[in-house]
């Protein structure tokens, strides 16, 4: 048993929420268009970055902790030769930020090389891993993504008994039916960026959990994308999402779109929309920031305050804030200005700087804030850490009264599908009633956006083809089963046990 009480190295899944990126373009420098596709995708994993390439026979790799700027540098990109590439960039917790974690994973097989990046989690790994370990296949992190691999690079019959369906291409056969036989054994999320010697395949899970799009560049090349905002970032333009259950191959005859598995029901997670995804981000053909206006909206509806200004708890918050203002009739101002640059280094602030909290993030501006009557709004509340302080540092800035308005129901279960929700013991929300933490965080008044209201406001311009979307994390529905296992508040011990023994 690991000394002092902690389990090093251990991903249960609702630790990861990351951004993957793929590109075949030859001609192109594809490593330096992957390192700024990830550079557009920063904000979905901050703590490892890593990049991959192929030129039809060898295959190059970097990857290292930190941000994206602190890993890559031109004397590492520039031996990252080939045609074709995928890149990652990634988040985790404490014990987990370690570089045998970081992806892409690359490997060789009896059929090539092959590399993978995921944002998700599978909720049946534990399983997978054991699966693997009784074969004799050894494992050097505890990430679900290396069980992946590891199931891509078997031959597709061990996993399905021979039921896999017949090859589509003669260069590309083993792969498809080996991503057809991990979609038979995966549950959970997972959006995936594969490189092997010929192609580059996009493959999303059968609920379409985690986001994941293609665009194309003039010139001929294709891209995989968590975000379309990478897209725009290297100068490509978007073409469509990668369908829930549908496999991509991009290789030297184009893009060709295969079934993978059959759809099993849309379940997009719902707080892409909320917070994860970049405002400037298209998911089903809405832009995010138009959707979070419409949140700040409904909410406005439902929870109306007496107050003078609207502020927003920069930045994922702020299309909420000025769709509260609009639908108020309250002018919406700048409360709190914030330093873009904590939390992009490494160096530590002292016991007295970090006592000080969010006040190394944060800074109220005094001149609007004066003898106001203020209505905070803040796309979601977890473990409620964050809020309690942002409201203190409004009332020193002269703030008279903080009103909270949430643009999102409260968060009362925990996350499987790959976005860091806490256990139940964390989550505020499941501990509290409304009234207990208005009085916690020290706000006059608080109120969160209806599951009903944030269901409207994202599915306002959706078919109902598209119109269904995960809400677990609010609702408690989740939209495949969870093993009990994991919803144990001690689940990071007992899966650090179930790997190592106790």
């Amino acid at each position: 048993m690991q000394q002092g009480g902690e389990y090093p190295e251990i991903r249960t899944g609702a630790r990861e929420a990351c951004g993957v990126f793929g590109i075949y373009a030859p001609g192109r420098d594809v490593a330096r268009l992957t390192f700024f596709g990830l550079y557009a995708l920063q904000h979905r994993g901050q703590e490892g970055a890593g990049i991959a390439t192929c030129d039809g026979s060898a295959t190059y790799a970097h990857k290292g902790t930190g941000l994206l700027a602190q890993v890559f540098n031109e004397d590492n990109l520039r031996p990252l030769l080939g045609h074709m590439a995928i890149g990652h960039t990634r988040y985790s917790t404490t014990g987990a930020s370690h570089l045998r974690n970081v992806q892409p994973y690359l490997i060789e097989t009896i059929d090539g090389p092959l590399g993978v990046a995921h944002n998700g989690n599978l909720t049946n790994a534990l399983q997978l891993r054991g699966a693997l370990l009784k074969r004799g296949v050894g494992l050097s992190s505890t990430t679900d993504t290396e069980v992946i691999v590891q199931i891509l690079a078997a031959p597709p019959h061990v996993w399905t008994n021979g039921t896999t369906t017949p090859p589509d291409n003669p260069e590309s056969d083993q792969w498809v039916a080996r991503i057809r036989a991990l979609m038979q054994v995966a549950e959970g999320a997972y959006s995936l960026a594969i490189l092997t010697r010929h192609a580059i395949y996009a493959v999303r899970d059968p609920y379409g959990l985690r986001p994941l799009c293609l665009g194309y560049l003039d010139d001929g090349g294709y891209i995989v994308a968590s975000e379309s905002c990478a897209l725009q970032t290297v100068g490509a333009t978007y073409l469509r999402e990668v369908q829930p259950g549908e496999i991509v191959r991009i290789d030297r005859h184009g893009m060709t779109a295969l079934e993978g598995h059959p759809l099993r029901r849309r379940a997009l997670c719902s707080f892409e929309y909320v917070y994860f995804a970049r405002p400037d981000s298209m998911l089903e053909g809405q832009v995010v920031h138009t959707v979070r206006q419409r949140l700040g909206r409904h909410l406005a509806r439902e929870a109306p305050a007496d107050a003078d200004i609207v502020v927003g708890v920069p930045d994922s918050a702020t299309p909420a804030a000025i769709g509260y203002s609009s639908e108020a009739g309250l002018p919406y101002t700048e409360g709190l200005t914030k330093n873009r640059y904590i939390g992009r280094t490494f160096i530590q602030p002292d016991d007295q700087l970090r006592r000080a909290g969010v006040r190394l993030k944060y800074n109220p501006l005094t001149a609007n804030l004066r003898g106001k009557r203020v209505v905070l709004v803040d796309d979601s509340i977890v473990r409620g850490n964050t809020v309690g302080p942002l409201i203190r540092l409004l009332r020193d800035g002269g703030a008279r009264e903080v009103h909270v308005r949430v643009s999102s129901p409260p968060v009362k279960n925990p996350c499987f599908m790959g976005v860091d929700m806490a256990t139940y013991k964390e989550l505020i929300a499941h501990n509290m009633d409304i009234d207990a933490i208005c009085r916690h965080i020290g706000a006059d008044s608080l109120a969160y956006l209806s599951l009903e209201g944030m269901q409207a406001a994202i599915q306002e311009t959706l078919s109902g083809a598209t119109s269904e979307h995960c809400t677990a994390c609010f609702s408690g529905r989740y939209p495949i089963t969870i093993p009990e296992w994991l919803f144990d508040n001690d689940r990071e011990k007992l899966l650090f046990e179930a790997i190592w023994g106790d």
